[in-house]
């Protein structure tokens, strides 16, 4: 499983032309999901996300993590991180988990966030969404938590 974090002063997501998640200073993260990904990838990719180091102390290192700092979590399913793009001029998508699973693993993932974390929003699986951020730093981070 893939989470591409952006720290973010705010972020938002819309679906035809509605704002569906909107958050403020926090962590705007791309979730995509790979064949073989399971409900223990889910749980220990949100953990990494809610505790991952990435906000300024007062000295100005990043020692903070979301949970740290009380921020906003925008999720959005984006199947196109699990793309093989290797060779050639086009992406493959065979890495990516079919349609249903994904869609089950996202939906577990965002419902452990709401248990876990009080500003959770997130983008719709499959829809057509557009999405606006200001990245802050810019910081953005690669997280994958594989099944192996």
């Amino acid at each position: 499983m893939i989470g591409l974090l952006q720290r973010v002063s705010e972020a938002r997501v819309s679906v035809a032309g509605e704002t569906v998640g909107t958050i403020g200073r926090g962590l705007l993260v791309l979730v995509g999901v790979e064949r073989g990904d399971g409900e223990a990838q889910a749980e220990r990719l949100l953990e990494r996300i809610l505790t991952y180091r990435v906000f300024p102390d007062a000295e100005g290192r990043m020692n903070l993590s979301l949970r740290d700092i009380g921020g906003g979590l925008l999720l959005v399913p984006q199947f196109t991180l699990a793309a093989d793009t290797g060779k050639g001029t086009r992406p493959s998508f065979t890495p990516a988990a079919e349609p249903q699973q994904g869609l089950h693993l996202f939906d577990h993932l965002l419902q452990r966030a709401w248990e876990a974390h009080p500003d959770v929003q997130s983008g719709r699986f499959g829809a057509d969404m557009q999405v606006s951020l200001t990245n802050d730093g810019p910081v953005t981070f690669w997280l994958q938590v594989s099944p192996h």
